[in-house]
């Protein structure tokens, strides 16, 4: 069975995101940029079903710029075994946009499943993997937390507002993993070096056929306003007085 799984290259979750000063979208120089962390789970557990037998073979993939590159090695590194790089230059790629482009990588793979992380950090729009699903009529299952492969079907448990809710997908299917589906793991050194001799393929929106044309436009970005600070209270009657005419909720 292969698997693919889409990757993308996002700001480092652990950086402070500042918008730039004419509001066009977020500031990007020098900034540290990684793996998305939802897609980062999503290799880890197509590695772990390669490495318990499921899998026979793990693909990753990314959209973007040629520097997505360096995102693609660190999947290979952790256990992928070929990527593919679909190099838009620096054109912005909405998620409409990729998930034709995964549909093409599809038709042209053929994998058995797809796993990708639910969101990116970066514009959470929580969209491709249904997309896909959609153009590509096959079943899905979102926000897992837990996937059993077998008998060329996924039992899938997945996180809803009640709780917990599991499924069961014939494959071929996606899978969009979530926070708690596994702890992602750290590539030794040796499997970093080796991940250099690995194949990397690339390719173009233009030779798989798809116009990446934006169809959404961005009005503005801007930082959220700053936190008034908290105010000292006489008594309980002042309490009352500030919430009802001055915060207005009550």
């Amino acid at each position: 069975m292969k698997v693919l799984v889409p990757v993308k290259r996002v700001v480092d979750s652990n950086v402070k995101v500042r918008a730039r000063a004419d509001e066009t979208g977020v500031d990007l120089a020098n900034v540290k940029m990684a793996m998305n962390p939802f897609d980062e789970i999503a290799v880890e557990e197509a590695v772990r079903l390669k490495e318990k037998g499921i899998a026979t073979e793990v693909v990753v993939a990314s959209c973007g710029p040629a520097v997505c590159q360096e995102t693609l090695r660190t999947a290979l590194a952790v256990g992928a075994d070929r990527a593919i790089l679909v190099d838009a230059g620096d054109a912005e790629l909405q998620p409409l946009a990729v998930a034709k482009l995964l549909k093409a990588l599809v038709a042209k793979e053929a994998p058995q499943l797809v796993i990708v992380g639910k969101q990116a950090i970066d514009d959470d729009a929580n969209q491709v993997g249904q997309m896909l699903a959609a153009l590509q009529g096959w079943p899905q299952a979102a926000f897992a937390s837990k996937v059993d492969v077998a008998d060329g079907k996924a039992k899938v448990t997945r996180e809803i507002d009640g709780g917990l809710e599991t499924l069961e997908v014939s494959l071929p299917a996606v899978i969009t993993a979530d926070l708690r589906l596994n702890e992602p793991r750290y590539a030794k050194l040796p499997d970093v070096m080796k991940a250099k001799k690995k194949p990397l393929d690339v390719a173009t929106p233009a030779e798989l056929g798809v116009d990446v044309a934006p169809r959404l436009k961005t009005l503005k970005v801007s930082e959220p306003p700053k936190r008034k600070g908290g105010v000292k209270v006489a008594d309980v009657a002042d309490l009352v007085n500030k919430l009802k005419n001055e915060a207005k909720v009550i």
